[in-house]
């Protein structure tokens, strides 16, 4: 499995954390990645977010570009168990090309999982996308292949 790890664009600080959404330059790095990746042989067939605004703006920039479906998922807001994400990569056999797009710190934490498998977890810039080769989806189990700048 092929997973592309991406934390949404940057957002403004106008409203409610649940409600913020992206800026201009959120929008525009998010754009960048996608078609960063677009050209690339990672190429994701579906796209799981987080239900916040600013993810969902994300995703749905992401979806356009890379013309994959989008699915929202209510474990992956900032703060949730990357324990979570890892049980429903385990139980979605079909899912060998995924992105999801999150927030810190739980982007930083699933990365660190995957590959060193511990959740203490590494900063993401806005719009950073990685990619993790999964051949066994588990803590400690994947390799970093990519990443992908605004």
């Amino acid at each position: 499995m092929y997973l592309l790890v991406m934390r949404h664009g940057e957002a403004g600080w106008h409203t409610v954390d649940q409600e913020r959404e992206l800026t201009e330059a959120g929008r525009n790095g998010s754009a960048m990645v996608a078609r960063q990746i677009a050209r690339s042989s990672w190429r994701p067939r579906e796209i799981w977010c987080s239900p916040l605004v600013r993810a969902r703006q994300t995703a749905a920039i992401a979806s356009e570009i890379l013309n994959c479906r989008v699915t929202e998922k209510l474990f992956l807001t900032p703060e949730d168990d990357p324990g979570l994400c890892l049980d429903a990569l385990l139980e979605e056999s079909s899912a060998n090309r995924l992105m999801i797009v999150s927030h810190m710190p739980l982007v930083g934490a699933l990365a660190t999982l995957f590959v060193d498998g511990h959740r203490r977890g590494i900063p993401f810039m806005t719009s950073q996308a990685v990619v993790l080769d999964l051949p066994v989806v588990g803590p400690g189990c994947a390799d970093l292949k990519a990443q992908f700048l605004p």
